[in-house]
């Protein structure tokens, strides 16, 4: 029991002295609380890390009803593979969107307005899918320890309505402290995850038997069985969205090379190469995503080998897969202290999934403000306190969360094919947006094979964004993909809708006053709010043609033709980085006078 309470003690004090510490400096570099390399690990991994709680049970869900569990590493094989295509291809794509934006700004700039509209609603809804997972995976963790996993479901959503509200919470607070408080959680989950798989090889090699297989269903066809193998694939890649994520949020990170970089360039610039391709603010999103490639794997992996080996999944016991494997692997533990480890893994499991949330929540704010700009959501939700949270998104993603959360009865299982469909939208949207880039920027092999990877990521991605539905369908895919149609609908139908109108000087102050955000991504921004705007104005340009031809004749003259967006490189001042806005020439500017120039008010909401 002492060995057990000292060692928890051991692995906290290492993980919090390693955990990031934001300095005075770094606070409100342009009001952003820029992050480094280990606080970016924290806030934009922590939704793919703890997907180790969830997906191996999903996956595994799908098998083993229909006595298919022992074929579960084929699923981890094609887990496997998607990972590391879709890894490479968002590591690359931090290089050419440095600024933010992931595959909203790609889209965009190499596809089309329309599709950009969609993959900004899109992310949206997959954003506030991440927290209802995440903090009902949670609720399923907590209620393993007193083997009450089937509970009513009020309990449930309550539980997971509260594990929102925490994280909404945190994340109100600011990033330097969020990121801290993550870090040291993860840091304590690496080492005893380490120590429950020790426990696990323990309990193999000392012979612990197996649950009697409980669980009786006829054997199913070949196309059943590849059925069930596609749902099982399609569900242990849930948690994919910490790629875009990352490529999402890195506006909120420093450009600067992190502590390995910098050694390398100084004692190995032998490897320069390497260390240039982990340099400055994309070679920490890259670092960060560079952890993800294998980890899936590796985790599906081991869980899912000793849920064969000890036959328990989610639900037997009344504990979940981890929590029954947590328990199997820490009563290993010497001293009769196991249960005392169990206890704490189980509720670091539930901190950790409400703080996955935050991923979530860090990029709902990234995503909205842009979206208020271009016209898709009205002007009020941005507000940004002097901590540099908008703090109305973060508060808006919760009630809603838990509005869904009350909708599927407090069901993780429910969920899922919500939130699984939405990711693969956006990382397909990418996979073409490079191509394009690819084909515009090289010649030769170069061009050859990098258009070639870049069409095949996204070819894959299609067929996964095809196979969540196909593989989900009896559990929901079918409405998601009515509800998929109805936000492509509704999204477009808000932007030529009086809300949707934006002229030039309130761009300029949604971005640079009301989001105080400024260069290169303020540049995109403004640009990307123009090219929306040109998109606006040839829609309603093709209702009217549309009903000239039933002779309904309507006038556009209430709508102005929009500002021209002009080349996205411009827009940037790739070349002249000091250029101002783009929007300058639209504002008004007050002649000198005698005794200076006037005196201006504050622009925008002021500070709380």
């Amino acid at each position: 029991m002492l060995f057990s309470i000292a060692l928890l003690i051991v692995v906290f004090v290492v993980a919090l002295r390693a955990a990031p510490r934001e300095s005075q400096e770094d606070a409100h570099i342009h009001g952003a609380g820029q992050i480094g390399v280990l606080a970016a690990l924290a806030l934009f991994g922590v939704d793919y890390f703890t997907s180790y709680y969830y997906a191996t049970g999903e996956m595994m869900s799908a098998l083993h009803p229909h006595g298919l569990q022992q074929y579960g590493y084929i699923a981890v094989i094609v887990i496997a593979i998607f990972n590391a295509v879709f890894g490479f291809l968002y590591m690359y794509s931090l290089g050419v969107f440095n600024e933010g934006g992931g595959s909203y700004t790609a889209s965009m700039r190499y596809l089309s307005p329309g599709l950009s509209l969609v993959v900004a609603v899109v992310l949206i809804q997959d954003y506030i899918f991440t927290i209802v997972v995440s903090s009902l995976s949670g609720v399923d963790q907590l209620l393993s320890l007193t083997n009450s996993y089937n509970t009513v479901w009020l309990i449930r959503f309550g539980l997971g309505a509260l594990m929102a509200g925490v994280t909404w919470w945190l994340t109100i607070r600011g990033r330097g402290e969020s990121s801290r408080v993550v870090f040291t959680m993860l840091g304590v989950f690496v080492m005893m995850t380490f120590l429950m798989a020790i426990g696990l090889f323990i309990a193999k090699g000392n012979g612990v038997s197996p649950e009697p297989f409980t669980e009786s269903t006829d054997a199913p066809s070949l196309w059943e069985a590849a059925y069930y193998m596609l749902s099982a694939s399609m569900k242990g890649l849930v948690a994919l969205t910490g790629l875009e994520a990352m490529s999402n949020g890195i506006q909120f990170v420093k450009n600067e090379d992190f502590g390995l970089v910098k050694w390398g360039k100084k004692h190995m610039p032998k490897w320069n190469g390497l260390w240039n391709y982990y340099s400055g603010k994309s070679g920490i999103g890259r670092m960060v995503q560079t952890s993800f490639l294998f980890y899936g794997a590796i985790t599906t992996s081991l869980l899912a080998y000793f849920a064969v080996h000890f036959n328990v999944f989610d639900g037997t016991l009344g504990r979940t897969l981890v929590g029954n494997l947590a328990f199997i692997g820490f009563s290993q533990m010497p001293g009769g202290g196991g249960i005392i480890l169990y206890w704490a893994y189980q509720i670091l499991a539930v901190a950790l999934l409400s703080a996955a949330s935050m991923t979530a929540f860090q990029d709902l704010q990234a995503t909205e403000w842009r979206d208020v700009a271009i016209g898709e959501l009205p002007e009020f939700i941005v507000y940004r306190n002097q901590q540099g949270t908008f703090t109305r998104s973060v508060t808006i993603g919760f009630i809603v969360t838990v509005l869904i959360q009350f909708l599927v009865k407090g069901n993780t299982s429910a969920a899922v094919p919500f939130y699984g469909v939405g990711v693969f939208m956006p990382i397909m949207v990418m996979g073409f947006a490079i191509r394009k880039h690819i084909l515009a920027h090289y010649t030769g092999t170069k061009r050859k094979w990098g258009a070639f990877g870049a069409g095949t990521a996204g070819v894959l991605s299609a067929m996964v964004f095809v196979g969540q539905i196909v593989g989900k369908w009896t559990e929901g895919g079918w409405v998601v993909l009515v509800s998929f149609g109805l936000l492509v609908l509704g999204s477009n139908a808000l932007l030529i809708s009086p809300i949707g109108f934006r002229e030039p000087k309130q761009i300029h102050r949604i971005v640079r006053d009301k989001a105080r955000v400024r260069g290169a991504m303020a540049s995109i921004v403004e640009w990307q709010s123009l090219r929306m705007q040109e998109y606006r104005y040839s829609v309603l340009v093709a209702i009217a043609h549309f009903f000239e031809l039933f002779g309904v004749h309507r006038p556009i003259r209430f709508e102005p033709e929009p500002a021209p967006a002009g080349d996205y490189d411009h827009a940037l001042h790739v070349d002249h980085p000091e250029a101002p806005s783009l929007l300058d020439q639209y504002l008004d500017h007050p002649e000198p006078k005698l005794g200076g120039v006037p005196k201006e008010t504050v622009s925008g909401e002021e500070d709380l």
